[in-house]
């Protein structure tokens, strides 16, 4: 595999984990290095991971995966942006936001949503016979490094915009969920 291919498809499987990090900093009432440590680890292990595990699975469940892999996702997804949405329209103006996107099981179920396609990616590199550990290690970094510079970006955009962008960053989430189930439906 050719580094341009292996470079595309690292940023292909990170364009999501950036979206999530904007619209997860966009609800962070102070970003903080730790908060940006945090998630940019937890989006580029679970990145880098999943493609491993996708090949190490390899063609016996497959088909079975691939068939539901996109319900996974726009479950999450959907559920997250729903709560943020909820969260930013119910909250005080003053109050801080309810839920730390960098923390606990919410950062687990966006990094776990936002690297599902990842673990089909290993599925295919399973198939083609290709190693696994150059490509899972790019991917990886590609997407902490996505993620850090979208999280930087979501909240300077946020200090300015506050509960709207809010609200917006919670109908991303939904919209990226439910891109990722047309798609694999073929719409």
């Amino acid at each position: 595999m050719t580094v341009w291919k292996l470079l595309g498809i690292a940023l292909g499987l990170s364009m999501d984990a950036f979206a999530v990090a904007v619209a997860s900093s966009i609800a962070l009432v102070r970003l903080g290095r730790r908060r940006i440590f945090r998630l940019s680890f937890h989006f580029g292990l679970f990145q880098g991971l999943m493609p491993v595990i996708g090949w190490l699975v390899g063609v016996q469940v497959g088909p079975w995966l691939h068939a539901i892999d996109h319900w996974i996702a726009f479950g999450l997804l959907a559920f997250l942006g729903g709560r943020s949405i909820h969260e930013a329209l119910h909250r005080e103006p003053d109050e801080s936001p309810l839920g730390d996107p960098t923390r606990g099981w919410r950062m687990v179920l966006l990094s776990l949503a936002t690297s599902i396609d990842a673990l089909a990616v290993g599925l295919i590199f399973a198939l083609e016979r290709e190693e696994i550990l150059w490509p899972a290690l790019v991917i990886g970094v590609v997407c902490g490094t996505l993620t850090m510079v979208g999280m930087k970006l979501g909240s300077r955009v946020g200090r300015r915009f506050g509960v709207r962008l809010e609200v917006a960053g919670g109908l991303v989430l939904v919209a990226i969920g439910l891109k990722i189930l047309l798609e694999h439906l073929g719409w």
